[in-house]
């Protein structure tokens, strides 16, 4: 990639954001900061108790994710946020203008089965059916591309290496 962009690692619940991120910032060369690092404790308690959060739970956090990404313009550096609606995704660039988007993408019967598998993590699969009913995918107007999330990890992220180059070209 001709510039270091901060990159914005999206999608539902479950499609790989936590495992795909790191490995997409290694390969990029940059830093990975865990969007979910960033939500304020009663937002976690929310979603621990199966209660989706509402715009105004997320705003804090966009903006939390957004200040990161501003102070890494330039630098570059790959974060994850669902970053389910456009309104979401606005609010980023409105803070960090030139970030751009990996939408992970997948089978909503794929993704329900890595849910049940993953250890550790407050959000629960009740929530995925809200997660899809809010996904606004990206639009034509806004930097970013969507790579598919079978495969392994590794598969997964080459896929999303070379969409990335395709931006530059």
């Amino acid at each position: 990639m001709s510039t270091p962009h901060v990159v914005v690692v999206m999608g539902v619940a479950g499609t790989g954001k936590t495992t795909i991120g790191p490995l997409l910032a290694q390969r990029l060369g940059v830093p990975y900061a865990e969007g979910d690092d960033f939500h304020p404790e009663a937002n976690i308690a929310k979603m621990t108790a199966g209660t989706p959060l509402t715009d105004e739970d997320r705003w804090p956090w966009l903006d939390a994710i957004g200040a990161w990404a501003h102070g890494r313009a330039g630098l570059g550096g790959v974060v994850s946020s669902s970053a389910l609606k456009r309104s979401y995704r606005d609010r980023l660039r409105s803070a960090a203008p030139g970030v751009v988007f990996v939408h992970l993408t997948g089978d909503r019967e794929l993704i329900e089965d890595r849910m049940t598998h993953r250890q550790g993590h407050f959000m629960p699969t009740a929530l995925l059916d809200s997660q899809f009913a809010t996904l606004q995918p990206l639009q034509a107007d806004e930097t970013g591309v969507a790579v598919d999330v079978s495969g392994s990890p590794e598969e997964i992220t080459d896929r999303a290496v070379t969409a990335l180059r395709g931006l530059d070209g």
